[in-house]
């Protein structure tokens, strides 16, 4: 091999990570010397101004998207790159980028299935480099930054889209519908035998056929395709207690996550975690076992997956009710073989407490209890359509990037529609990713008039990215629009009192409004403690009285036609 086709981990001691700038360069050098075989370009720019890569494999020499979907090919997607600091995945692709190129024999295998990857996607985080930002991690020498420009954490993006990256990447997936994607990275947490555990997208959570496929042929043939290779392979390590001798639970990857993303279009996600304990040589070569695994079943099964995909979405067509939020099922786990290394405690040197270590010398293989079922727990009756008002833009930007259809309502006029009134929100403390993220949501649905404006965006759900719609805009999904505080504003009654006035004034709306009288009584009957606080009395009138109403107040401003 010509070390111009060398990448920077097989030239050095197999413990470097290529550069951006050298990442890019060995691509655009690569696909100028094999323009039949790879397409390589810009696809986007980064918050910090910066050019985001993908590239395209093709054993035919076809690159166009469009004539690509339309043949019906297969696409697969190997993202890297999106926490600069977990690497083995950008050197692997290079490599296996490379062999496309020189080996005939490895491209004819794709047949009609295109490889589509993106070498390296936080690149902000890629140009922020050291050897210190991973605190516990073996290696490689040098490293790029989790966060990005705006020190946002990507894999927690896909949904909310603060950065242009996400934005960019929302565009790219929609417009190439992957089949299967495998996002790289490396984990943190537990100490254990294997080199490699996998993410992949929660096979309840998917649904259908499409969620059984995955986890009744999928995964068992990557598993023991990947033992068979080499490198035996674990579900992500995620203890139920302090270490994996108490059980572990599957990863339920909500949609800020890629793999969660991913299962918005009905594309089957993996994300890869090779353990940060392990060398980077025995991570790099397991990320490529990995993916390469991933797309030789998907080489061999594309056609029944892409059926199962169209099915999965004439089904969501039909739909009367959608889950759109679900918990793990702790009475009934499953078991998983695990190989591991005994949790030992010991008193701390550092303070007063007991710490955890694992002891190598004492390793051991046994049945843990595996938490992999996940029902849904909260349900929404389908409608035929959500009405999204012009005004919120913010929603119907991230809608468009998603391939949503929407129409536009022609002309003023008023519907009868259906709404969420929100009776109260409990959100984070401190800020997360930018945001202060309201993990509780309690609401009340209620139904009247409502008026449209021409302009405003009606959702049909009669589509196939009816999906993404609703767990984006019904508030009780998991990441949902509302979540993440896009319809805060809601929250905020606009006009207030004064206390003196108010005082004489709410004796007179008390007496004209029996309804607010009724209930006055019974607040104060369950709130005897409140009484002698004017404040909270005469915020009970005044957000309760008739006359006073603002119609929009605790309104969530998605209608919903039925």
């Amino acid at each position: 091999m010509s070390n111009a086709l060398t990448t920077p981990f097989e030239k050095g001691n197999q413990n470097q990570t290529t550069t951006w700038a050298d990442c890019i360069a060995w691509y655009e050098q690569l696909a100028r010397d094999y323009p039949r075989v790879l397409r390589f370009g810009v696809i986007g720019t980064s918050d910090a101004g910066v050019p985001i890569h993908a590239g395209v494999v093709s054993s035919d020499g076809v690159f166009d998207r469009e004539q690509i979907k339309q043949a019906g090919r297969t696409v697969f997607f190997n993202n890297n790159g999106i926490h600069p600091g977990e690497p083995e995945g950008v050197d692997a692709c290079m490599a296996l980028v490379r062999d496309f190129c020189t080996q005939p024999e490895r491209l004819a295998a794709l047949g009609e299935t295109v490889f589509l990857f993106v070498p390296l996607y936080n690149v902000d985080g890629s140009l922020n480099r050291s050897d210190t930002s991973r605190v516990n991690q073996d290696g490689p020498e040098q490293f790029g930054f989790r966060g990005n420009s705006r020190h946002l954490d990507l894999n927690r993006d896909f949904i909310k889209c603060d950065t242009l990256t996400a934005q960019v990447f929302n565009k790219f997936f929609t417009s190439w519908d992957p089949d299967v994607m495998v996002d790289t990275h490396t984990s943190n947490g537990a100490d254990y035998s294997y080199t490699m555990t996998l993410i992949h997208t929660q096979a309840d959570k998917l649904g259908g056929e499409l969620g059984g496929f995955l986890r009744d042929t999928m995964l068992p043939f990557m598993f023991g395709e990947m033992a068979r290779r080499g490198w035996p392979t674990c579900p992500y390590v995620n203890p139920v207690k302090d270490s994996p001798d108490h059980g572990i639970a599957e990863f339920l990857e909500t949609p800020r996550f890629s793999t969660g993303y991913a299962a918005l279009h009905h594309t089957i996600g993996f994300m890869p975690e090779t353990h940060m304990l392990k060398p980077f040589a025995d991570r790099y070569h397991s990320m490529r076992a990995l993916v390469e695994t991933a797309l030789d079943f998907t080489i061999e099964h594309g056609a029944q997956i892409k059926a199962l995909r169209r099915a999965a979405r004439q089904a969501d067509r039909m739909r009367a009710e959608w889950p759109v939020h679900w918990s793990m099922d702790e009475a009934n786990p499953s078991s998983f073989r695990f190989k591991g290394y005994e949790a030992m405690y010991k008193p701390s040197v550092l303070g007063d407490y007991t710490r955890l270590y694992y002891d190598r010398s004492s390793a051991w293989e046994r049945d843990i209890a595996y938490f992999n079922r996940f029902p849904a727990d909260v349900t929404v009756k389908a409608p035929r359509a959500y009405v999204v008002p012009q005004a919120w833009r913010e929603a119907i930007e991230r809608l468009q990037w998603n391939g949503v259809r929407m129409e536009r309502v022609d002309s003023d006029r008023t519907v009868e529609a259906s709404y969420y009134h929100v009776v109260s929100v409990s959100s984070r403390p401190t800020a997360y990713e930018g945001h202060m993220f309201h993990d509780d949501v309690q609401l009340e649905k209620r139904r009247g008039t409502v008026a449209l404006r021409a302009g405003d965006y009606i959702v049909p759900l009669d589509q196939d990215n009816a999906r993404y719609a609703v767990e984006t805009l019904e508030p009780l999904a998991h990441d949902s629009f509302f979540r993440w505080g896009f319809f805060n504003s809601v929250l905020e009654k606009k006009e207030a009192y004064s206390d003196y006035v108010f005082e004489d004034h709410a004796e007179e709306l008390l007496r004209d409004e029996p309804e607010l009288a009724a209930s006055f009584a019974k607040w104060k009957a369950a709130n005897p403690s409140l009484l002698k606080d004017q404040s909270a009395v005469l915020d009970f009138i005044f957000a309760n009285c008739a006359r006073y109403r603002e119609p929009e107040w605790r309104r969530y401003p998605v209608f919903m036609v039925e």
